[in-house]
């Protein structure tokens, strides 16, 4: 299946294309796809095999991206597309992220952009969320979703490995307005063995981010014997300190074995507590844990007193001490969008 024409590619000599749309950069022989398994040349021009093809959509809370600093307690109308520009072994996703990769599959619902956005607007989502996949994969498709939304007055923001290349982004940038971006470690080798990308890919991207005003929220799963080192906490905390901004939510996330990674065990919570620690430690003004509910590191702080501004359990807001984005105990601004 072969639907519309990709963007940011080059025609080649011998029918070749090279596709420019993520840091791969992916030099595609005539009647071969990508290492994204969803974009494909055929005659010697790029095509997108999933366009107003998504394989999974739902209403989710905001929270679940994690975003907890864009329009916190709202509901975003999730969706994506099969495929990825990743093999992450530990992929909770990898019935639909990886099938591609694995064999000739694409499935998934027809819905154009049109009926995605009016979906949304009955739902009374705040936002769309392109997530779950890498939605870089469904590029074209998330473009003229984003612009149909922003139209009718819904944000957008994307959940991703951050491996988009910095001309897609900077075009999508007037309709995308948020991110969750995942720093899965701080090691180019494990990069390499577990994800099948590039650390320096990923700092570039996010700093690309940082540099055109979308806000932005970064994610660690942390997985035990692969990335849970005190130095890598305190390296990632440093580089968010010092390249993206403390003001930048870092979220640290419980792990459970799955698909191929099955050598490694459940996050402790002390791990995550002492991660999150050291980012506080290092100057971060909010970090979050995540995937246990109940413990410490759930809730909004204000920065400056100290004191609650948005308490949740799991994935619900249950108290909110937010006036018009301050601090309703001693008015400190509160960074985020929609707070």
């Amino acid at each position: 299946m072969v639907v519309k024409e990709a963007s940011f590619y080059e025609k080649r000599e011998g029918k070749k294309v090279a596709c420019f749309l993520c840091r791969h950069h992916c030099l595609i022989p005539e009647g071969k796809r990508g290492i994204c398994g969803v974009r494909e040349n055929h005659g010697g021009a790029l095509y997108t095999r999933v366009y107003g093809n998504p394989c999974a959509w739902h209403v989710d809370p905001i929270e679940k991206k994690p975003l907890y600093h864009f329009f916190p307690g709202s509901k975003a109308f999730s969706l994506a597309t099969m495929g990825c520009n990743f093999r992450c072994l530990h992929c909770q996703n990898h019935e639909i992220s990886q099938l591609t990769r694995e064999g000739d599959c694409i499935t998934g619902y027809a819905m154009n952009p049109e009926e995605v956005v009016e979906q949304a607007r009955k739902e009374m989502c705040a936002s769309i969320s392109y997530t779950y996949t890498e939605p870089t994969m469904f590029y074209e498709y998330a473009f003229d979703i984003a612009k149909l939304a922003r139209e009718s007055g819904i944000f957008n923001n994307f959940v991703t490995n951050g491996y988009i290349e910095e001309k897609p982004l900077t075009a999508i940038r007037p309709y995308l307005d948020a991110a969750n971006i995942d720093l899965k470690g701080f090691s180019a080798g494990f990069y390499r063995r577990v994800c099948g990308a590039e650390l320096r890919g990923v700092l570039a991207s996010i700093k690309h981010y940082k540099s055109l005003g979308i806000w932005i929220e970064l994610t660690t799963l942390v997985i035990p014997k692969y990335n849970d080192r005190e130095e890598e906490f305190k390296q990632i905390a440093a580089f968010i300190r010092d390249e993206v901004g403390p003001d930048t939510p870092w979220h640290v996330s419980a792990f459970y074995p799955t698909y191929k990674l099955q050598d490694s065990f459940r996050t402790p919570p002390e791990t995550l507590l002492r991660a999150r620690a050291i980012g506080l430690e290092a100057g971060l003004r909010y970090v979050y844990t995540g995937n246990v509910a109940g413990l410490d590191g759930e809730d909004t702080y204000c920065y400056q007193c100290k004191k609650p501004v948005i308490k949740r359990w799991g994935f619900t807001v249950t108290e909110y001490n937010l006036e018009d984005g301050h601090c309703r105990f001693c008015k400190t601004k509160i960074d985020g969008i929609g707070l």
